[in-house]
């Protein structure tokens, strides 16, 4: 416990003058046991990670031809600059301006086009989304894409460049 000493002052006036020292050595001891307490009953945070779905490696790799991916059965996402996105579903020779549509980030847009583009496709077993960032989108704007992937519940993917005639179409739009 704290204790008190008191020590009286000699002298010649009238009024006792006490000296008060208070020992701290148990709130010392009291501060150490809350901090160890705190200590061991917080929960640290974990590091967020998102599980990128990454084939396995083969043992023996034997190249083999993969079948291109019918239109109808994938939707191309190409992310641009200043938080733009842009989607299609549509060959080389299909491609302007007309058909590349805009979309962006808030709600659940991009999820509905997914699942849009999944109940038309032919082999829903095929369907793919493809991500094409373009050189000036941001982090945010890939993990927000990847995220609707995982809200959308589709395993196949893929991460890509964008092709060069489809950055054609892309800056046509976007000047």
């Amino acid at each position: 416990m704290a204790e008190l000493i008191a020590q009286e002052k000699q002298g010649g006036s009238k009024q006792r003058k006490k000296m008060i020292r208070v020992d701290m050595t148990p709130m010392v001891d009291l501060g150490f046991l809350l901090i160890t307490f705190f200590m061991f009953t917080t929960n640290f945070t974990k590091p967020n990670v998102m599980d990128l779905g990454l084939p396995a490696k083969d043992p023996n790799p034997i190249p083999q031809p993969t079948p291109p991916i019918d239109v109808k059965n994938q939707i191309t996402f190409i992310l641009g600059k200043d938080n733009r996105v842009f989607y299609h579903q549509k060959t080389k020779e299909d491609l302007d301006k007309s058909n590349l549509k805009e979309t962006d980030f808030s709600g659940i847009n991009i999820t509905k086009i997914i699942s849009k583009a999944y109940n038309n496709a032919p082999k829903k077993e095929n369907f793919t989304i493809i991500i094409e960032p373009t050189d000036d989108a941001n982090y945010k704007n890939f993990v927000d894409i990847l995220d609707n992937i995982a809200i959308s519940k589709k395993e196949r993917y893929g991460i890509t460049d964008i092709k060069p005639w489809e950055k054609k179409v892309y800056e046509e739009l976007t000047r």
